[in-house]
């Protein structure tokens, strides 16, 4: 019997706190498993990866229909393969939606080092 692979690949960093809250999240929202999610910072991942690890986890990837989307745009698709984020993520296909999405996450970016450094001293997240 051939395996079901899901329409949606993720890669995320399994080592960031900020990301493991979130992919938590979006794994228990995502109840019907149309998320394939891959954790970059596990070795045992390195055959799965369409990037090098560094951009992969510089930077949020998904891969939906044949696509390697990355930011904001791989956030959209996340959300549109979950039926209660779904109008998010359709709303994020107009593109100046999708553009002021992108600017605010690259902003986060410029943040994300110090949040992951915040939540590993005050220990919020447990594996």
């Amino acid at each position: 019997m051939p395996q079901f692979i899901p329409p949606l690949t993720v890669w995320h960093d399994g080592a960031c706190p900020l990301c493991q809250r979130e992919i938590a999240l979006m794994r228990r929202l995502d109840r019907r498993g149309a998320i394939h999610f891959i954790d970059v910072s596990d070795p045992a991942n390195a055959g799965v990866r369409p990037l090098d690890p560094a951009e992969l986890l510089a930077r949020f990837h998904a891969m939906e229909g044949g696509r390697l989307l990355s930011g904001a745009a791989a956030f959209a698709a996340m959300w549109r393969a979950i039926p209660l984020l779904r109008p998010l993520g359709r709303l994020a296909q107009f593109k100046p939606v999708l553009w002021f999405l992108e600017r605010a996450y690259v902003c986060f970016l410029r943040i994300r080092p110090w949040l992951q450094q915040r939540l590993r001293q005050s220990n919020v997240i447990t594996r």
